[in-house]
């Protein structure tokens, strides 16, 4: 565990340092038109931030602990590391499904609800070129939203198939950790779920 809270650590300061000194030169303070592509260009990169440090820190853990301790890892420390991100780039980060494992993750407000069905939407349709959008809230709030597809076949491991996809001893791991677990049954290229990342509406 000290060697993946190390690797995080490392990843979130650098990462974070330089995404801090792009961001604070946006100036927008609307969601017009013509700012749309800051808010884009803004939340895209913290959600790329937090994912590539989640996805690090789970591939990590595969590769030390099997399919079976990433479960257990993910459980423990995915919100943790999600969290921590969030602190450095002084947003706030979520990652949000219809089909959630972590019952802290299921689309409740809506407004998320809204935007997940959007997401589907753009996903279903081959004409899309992005995957992502702004939306302004009734608080006052600017949220980005992104969709978390099934991206690599190792996603199959813990969210594929329960019959062939996932392991029988990560399976017995996900019923232990996750009893109302939504979150198998996916194919490669599938919705998974999205990022949900809030920006005040105010000037940086």
């Amino acid at each position: 565990m000290a060697g993946i809270d190390k690797i995080f650590k490392k990843g979130v300061n650098v990462a974070a340092a330089v995404f801090l000194t792009a961001a604070c030169h946006n100036t927008d303070t609307t969601v017009a038109d013509n700012n749309d592509k800051l808010y884009l260009h803004k939340g895209d990169s913290i959600t790329s931030l937090a994912q590539r440090i989640l996805v690090s820190n789970v591939m990590q853990a595969i590769q030390t602990k099997g399919v079976a301790g990433a479960v257990s890892f993910c459980n423990e420390r995915a919100m943790p590391i999600t969290d921590s991100v969030a602190m450095a780039v002084h947003a706030g980060i979520e990652r949000l499904s219809d089909k959630n494992r972590n019952p802290a993750n299921a689309i409740q407000t809506p407004g998320d609800s809204l935007a997940w069905q959007k997401l589907k939407a753009i996903i279903t349709d081959t004409l899309a070129t992005k995957k992502h959008f702004v939306l302004q809230h009734s608080d006052g709030n600017i949220y980005y939203y992104k969709a978390i597809t099934i991206a690599m076949p190792a996603c199959l491991n813990c969210h594929g198939s329960k019959d062939a996809g996932i392991a029988p001893d990560a399976l017995a791991a996900i019923n232990q950790k996750y009893p109302a677990d939504k979150a198998t049954g996916y194919k490669m290229g599938e919705l998974r779920g999205m990022w949900k990342t809030k920006m005040s509406n105010t000037n940086e």
